[in-house]
């Protein structure tokens, strides 16, 4: 049992750093630019579940695509 591995990555700092910078940029979509941090976040939480922060770095990823939807309809909303 203990000789055998697993297909998961382990976590490492660079995973985590990019999943709380994806959490930043998620928030900095809804209050600043839209389309720039939300794609900026969607990549870094890709980035950190795919180097390891697996469940977090999808739930960052989703935020920031969230943080660009809701950041486009607050700018729709205040330009009209």
């Amino acid at each position: 049992m203990a000789n055998m591995h697993s297909t998961a990555r382990p976590r490492s700092n660079a995973a985590r750093i990019c999943t709380i910078l994806a959490f930043v940029f998620a928030v900095l979509a809804v209050f600043i630019s839209p389309l720039l941090f939300g794609v900026a976040g969607v990549v870094l939480g890709i980035v950190g579940a795919v180097l390891g922060d697996k469940p977090l770095g999808w739930y960052a990823a989703v935020a920031s695509a969230v943080g660009a939807v809701l950041g486009g309809l607050l700018v729709a909303a205040l330009l009209n």
